[in-house]
């Protein structure tokens, strides 16, 4: 830690609260960071995003709250025990980070119908392998099948204590199926087989709809005042 070098990023429109600016402390990009050292970043509140380590410092703001799941007390509730079972027939393969036309394609497919307008729709093969196949992260891509048919593709960092769910991308003609939410159970389940204590979910905020499915995993942890509290009652900032 004390070889990193930590920069603050000029103000930027906020990605989850929009008329909001943002400034976010990052790690220096061109540094490389072991497995240990970002599981203690992981541990202070930080997030990954390809290259960037950062975590958001906004003048005036304190909306973006770091979550995990401790997975040894987590329980399942009605909806996640019914999301399990809509999606029994699934197969998950994990694979190192890697490019593919089929992986593209369903990228693609997401991003066009949860992210129109603002660039976001429009990736291309450099993109993605930039956004999703960091070099020197432990990173691996657990994909889930149906018939041999890709459904979705959970990028997972391993951490010292836990596994990171960074980023998962799925078909958007199953949304019955609730993929996301099953991909957080599997990171579980799986972080539960691999002896870990955590599933890290990035930032939850309360004024973000897309954000708020995070509050629906009990018990769940947040990082406030340099320290992890756990909250068993979906929390809010009021």
């Amino acid at each position: 830690m004390k070889r990193l070098r930590f920069y603050a990023t000029i103000p930027h429109p906020c990605p989850y609260l929009p008329e909001r600016s943002a400034v976010d402390v990052v790690t220096d990009p061109g540094m490389s960071i072991d497995q240990p050292t970002l599981s203690d970043l992981f541990r202070l509140g930080f997030r990954r995003s390809g290259v960037f380590v950062y975590r958001p410092e906004c003048p005036g703001c304190q909306s973006c709250i770091a979550v995990r799941i401790p997975v040894d007390d987590f329980r399942l509730n009605r909806a996640q025990r019914r999301c399990q079972a809509r999606n029994e027939d699934l197969v998950l393969e994990c694979h190192p980070p890697h490019y593919s036309e089929e992986l593209f394609r369903l990228y693609r497919a997401y991003l066009k119908h949860r992210h129109t307008g603002g660039g976001m729709d429009k990736p291309t093969p450099d993109s993605f392998r930039e956004f999703l196949c960091t070099p020197g992260v432990e990173t691996e891509f657990m994909l889930f099948r149906t018939n041999d048919r890709l459904l979705a593709v959970a990028v997972t960092d391993q951490l010292n204590d836990g596994l990171s769910a960074n980023y998962t991308f799925f078909s958007p003609d199953e949304s019955e199926r609730s993929l996301g939410t099953y991909a957080i159970l599997t990171q579980v389940a799986e972080a539960r087989r691999r002896g870990l204590d955590y599933v890290y979910l990035g930032y939850w905020i309360d004024e973000s709809p897309k954000m708020r499915y995070k509050n629906r995993f009990r018990p769940l942890e947040f990082y406030s005042n340099e320290y992890w509290q756990r909250c068993d009652r979906p929390f809010s900032t009021d």
